[in-house]
């Protein structure tokens, strides 16, 4: 596995396709705090990390409209690759669908969404988009 971050957010991807209503996905300090914003914003129901003897993993119950049994991600975008990093300024801030979706950058203040980097002044590598 050379990206964790891709496998992450491959496993939960393909766990909403398949209308699964958990997800576990081993641990790291970067997954959970992409883990944290996701349930901040609401896109997950709950998540908790389980220690375990070979290895931490993260269980994440996924979210789904009770009324039309549709996911609450539409879409989850690998933006930033091994391969070709990037990066952005606060000028220069994607927006997501108009500001209706989420990018999760990686700054030198930790993990955050945009806003809450435009608001802290800080620029960083673009992670992924989330809507």
């Amino acid at each position: 596995m050379t990206d964790p971050i891709a496998d992450f957010l491959t496993r939960i991807r393909n766990a909403v396709n398949a209308g699964h209503k958990t997800v576990e996905i081993s641990a790291s300090k970067m997954k959970q705090e992409l883990t944290r914003i996701l349930h901040e914003k609401g896109y997950i129901l709950a998540y908790k990390i389980v220690e375990g003897k070979p290895f931490n993993t993260i269980k994440i119950a996924l979210k789904y409209h009770p009324d039309s049994n549709r996911p609450a991600i539409k879409a989850l975008k690998r933006i930033s690759t091994p391969g070709l990093r990037t990066y952005t300024d606060v000028q220069n801030m994607p927006r997501v669908l108009n500001g209706l979706g989420i990018a999760i950058l990686s700054t030198s203040k930790g993990v955050m969404t945009d806003k809450e980097a435009i608001e802290q002044n800080v620029g960083g590598e673009v992670l992924c988009y989330v809507y």
